[in-house]
C-alpha cells in the first residue's frame, strides 16, 4: 500500500517559520491537518517586553 502525497512538505514549514522570524512577528505556525499553514498572532499579553539592558558598565562582582 503507497503512502498518499504529502499535504505540506518540511521546506514549507520551514519557509514559513523563517517568515515570522525575519520580521520579528509574534505569532506561532498553526498547520492544519488538509495541509494549511497559518500564522496566527500571541495575545498581547504574552507578548514579551523589550527592556533596556542591565549593563551599566560596571563590573560584576559576585
Amino acid at each position: 500500500m503507497s503512502r498518499r502525497p504529502a499535504a505540506i512538505t518540511q521546506a514549507d514549514v520551514a519557509r514559513a517559520l523563517r517568515a515570522i522570524e525575519q520580521v520579528q512577528y509574534p505569532g506561532v505556525v498553526e498547520i492544519t491537518p488538509d495541509g494549511i499553514i497559518r500564522i496566527v498572532p500571541l495575545p498581547k499579553q504574552s507578548v514579551p517586553v523589550e527592556r533596556e539592558p542591565l549593563d551599566d558598565g560596571q563590573p560584576i562582582e559576585l
